[in-house]
């Protein structure tokens, strides 16, 4: 596992202890498929999302993974009381260093499946079955849904803009056509987490995406949905001026940053295949 901080390594290694002590072989046996959620904050969310969530899925049972990521509420709480694993990590870092914590528990407990979601309820859970479908039949490494292919409730003109700009740039990039390069409901092989490099504290989803398709991952979208958030309100773009609710500007600072990410992953990747090229 790659950490380009020390300090994430310490902080994930106490996280793990704690998790272990208090699951037990729960958590290092688990089943074929695991659920992982990545939550800041999202009492009144969470739970119903957990208990919504199924526990067998094409006929392979499946455990729910929530990471607590610095949680000021009662978060944690909820999901444990929904049912979910949870791993209550005290140091908010980012969506990013959340969901890879989740993808090392579900590795290192014996998952052979990962699905990811989000802790909002934006996404139906009925639609876990047509992502991991097509990766339990062996013709995708990496499925992910999207809102272009399938639908979504939000009408946000500049998000809506920023989903097909980002979709083409990732596209011209990596060569392969993306129509969505944000959905957050995924599918993959556990093993595919940790042969891509992933460090983002934010904005993970990219990385990944883009990590996957260098590495020569098969990789299929599928349609899917976009719910308006019921409880709470979007962490995205969060900037120094994000409480002044000032329009358009928290999707200018999460465009600007999300860009960042992608052309620096995007790099990586290149100089990556590069160096391997030569060696060989």
């Amino acid at each position: 596992m790659f950490y380009s901080n020390p300090a994430d390594a310490a902080i994930d290694a106490d996280a793990l202890q704690t998790l272990a002590a208090s699951y037990g072989k729960r958590v290092t046996a688990l089943p074929p498929v695991a659920l992982v959620i990545a939550a800041y904050n999202e009492e009144g969310a969470v739970g119903p999302v957990v208990e919504a969530l199924p526990r067998t899925i094409c006929g392979q049972a499946a455990e729910v993974i929530v990471v607590a990521d610095g949680c000021a509420d009662a978060t944690a709480k909820e999901a444990d009381a929904a049912g979910a694993i949870v791993c209550d990590v005290p140091v908010n870092r980012g969506q990013g260093a959340a969901l890879r914590l989740g993808y090392r528990i579900a590795r290192e407990g014996g998952a052979a499946y990962i699905v990811t979601t989000d802790a909002d309820g934006q996404y139906n859970p009925l639609e876990i079955e047509s992502l991991l479908t097509p990766v339990l039949e062996g013709k995708a490494d990496f499925v992910t849904g999207s809102r272009r292919m399938g639908s979504e409730e939000t009408h946000d003109p500049v998000r809506r803009a920023g989903v097909r700009f980002f979709a083409t740039l990732v596209s011209l990039l990596t060569g392969q056509r993306i129509s969505d390069t944000t959905f957050g409901l995924r599918a993959m092989r556990a093993e595919v987490t940790g042969a891509v490099r992933l460090e983002q504290p934010q904005y993970q989803a990219s990385e990944l995406l883009i990590g996957v398709i260098t590495h020569g991952y098969r990789v299929l979208e599928v349609p899917a949905t976009i719910h308006k958030r019921k409880v709470g309100e979007s962490k995205k773009g969060q900037n120094p001026f994000y409480s002044l609710h000032i329009p358009g500007l928290n999707n200018v600072f999460y465009g600007a940053r999300f860009a960042r990410v992608v052309i620096g992953t995007w790099w990586r990747e290149r100089r990556r295949r590069s160096l391997r090229d030569v060696s060989n």
